[in-house]
């Protein structure tokens, strides 16, 4: 072993004789050596003239209205910060929350986390092409909206800010079954959007059958069937905080809405919840969610569906290699590898953890099947990271919910265009100029 010697406790040699030897080798600390070069005049002191203060002194104007708080933010969890303190808890927690401990969500946004991406240097990077294809049609970003329930719950806009949002920024809006507006309402908020259809099947299939015909008449090119839900997850904060469909006024409600009133005059002050799949309904979160899946589901129900469906038809919720390949066999257009954002099974598998391993697979079959994930995203890096593992295309829920309570269609907005930063200077440092470019050796995962 080598001993570092520390020049502040430096010993004097070994032949040193005496005390006066000693002294005359140890120099010190204070010891500074004063230079006799004249002073720059920029360095000597001089009392300030009016003239070198007045360009300093450009004081903005305080500006406190939705617009500029939503400028302020400049990343997802700033949103969710907003979010939080304008939305009453029982909503919040709804859209915030996942199931049991929620260990599943926070190993999913933690995923993200454990990556070291692997920029390329000395390339072009000078404009950013964002530009991909899903299914057959051309997006401007290579993320979309995913499906969420009781949107309107969480901002009274809703479904309808979410829609054209998406509209206006070229990317796709999944709307769910259990959304709070109606298939036909959402056509007609965003005509020249690209409109996709969530179907959770009933166990009555004329029901389930009706809902395919209305979004097909009303123009939605793909239909996305979630299937991991036999039964609801145990959100537990929901069954904490008494979540009902519609909000209730309780006692604790009422304490919770004396700071934020807009939420409650904007909830009160217009339509009531109207969902995609049904008119009205009163009740329990989790009693609406067991209504509405159905434990029966197989390979049979998807086998009808593909020949019920004329357009594309997306799988969600895959959590296995090999369900991945009995999806694509059995006629899916592409599979959505998610956990339902950590809301059913807490310790699922992590849709980032799994991409590798499903592209390859689905390489190795020669499947043409697009492939896509969710959960956990909050930042357009995390994007770019999945683009490069494999994906072709990523969902986003939470983070666009944290824009709409923020403030409506215009959080939305904020949400895509922190996104979209995001990626475009993530893929800049990378070296890397368009989405197709992305390859997995721009990624690489470290282990925990």
């Amino acid at each position: 072993m080598t001993d570092t010697l520390d020049p502040k406790t430096t010993a004097a040699p070994a032949n040193a004789g005496s005390d006066q030897n000693v002294a005359r080798t140890v120099q010190p600390q204070s010891a500074v050596v004063q230079s006799s070069a004249p002073q720059p005049p920029a360095l000597k002191r001089r009392v300030p003239k009016v003239s070198d203060l007045a360009p300093l002194m450009q004081f903005k104007k305080p500006e406190f209205s939705k617009t500029a708080r939503l400028k302020r933010a400049s990343t997802i969890w700033e949103l969710r910060d907003m979010a939080k303190r304008r939305t009453p808890q029982a909503p919040f927690d709804y859209t915030d929350g996942a199931a049991e401990e929620e260990i599943t969500l926070r190993r999913a946004r933690q995923a993200f986390q454990d990556i070291e991406f692997r920029p390329g240097i000395l390339r072009d990077v000078s404009r950013i092409d964002l530009r991909t294809d899903i299914l057959g049609k051309e997006s401007r970003l290579p993320f979309g909206i995913a499906p969420t329930g009781f949107t309107r719950m969480m901002q009274s806009e809703g479904e309808y800010a979410g829609s054209q949002a998406a509209e206006a920024a070229g990317i796709p809006y999944t709307l769910s079954t259990m959304g709070t507006a109606s298939i036909e309402d959402v056509a007609t908020a965003a005509p020249n959007g690209r409109n996709w259809f969530q179907l959770y099947l009933w166990t009555d299939r004329q029901r389930s059958l009706e809902l395919i015909e209305r979004a097909a008449k009303a123009g939605n090119d793909t239909l996305m069937v979630t299937v991991d839900t036999a039964v609801a997850g145990a959100r537990l904060r929901d069954v904490r905080n008494g979540m009902t469909i519609p909000p209730a006024l309780t006692i604790k409600t009422v304490l919770d809405a004396s700071y934020r009133p807009a939420w409650w005059f904007n909830f009160l002050t217009h339509e009531p919840l109207t969902f995609a799949s049904l008119s009205r309904y009163t009740g329990t979160v989790a009693d609406l969610i067991n209504s509405m899946f159905d434990p029966t589901l197989t390979y049979e129900d998807l086998d009808w569906l593909r020949e019920t469906w004329k357009g594309k038809l997306v799988v969600k919720g895959i959590q296995t290699v090999e369900d991945a390949r009995k999806v694509v066999d059995h006629g899916a257009d592409g599979i959505i590898l998610s956990n339902h954002g950590g809301r059913q099974l807490d310790r699922a598998p992590i849709p980032f953890h799994l991409l590798p391993e499903v592209t390859e697979a689905l390489k190795a079959d020669n499947s043409k099947a697009a492939v896509m994930l969710d959960t956990g995203i909050m930042s357009g890096a995390d994007i770019v990271a999945a683009l490069a593992l494999g994906a072709d295309f990523a969902l986003i829920g939470r983070a666009y919910l944290y824009g709409l309570m923020a403030g409506g269609r215009e959080g939305v907005d904020r949400t895509i265009q922190i996104l979209e930063k995001d990626m475009t200077r993530t893929m800049a440092l990378l070296g890397v100029s368009k989405v197709a470019d992305l390859n997995p050796d721009h990624v690489r995962l470290l282990q925990r």
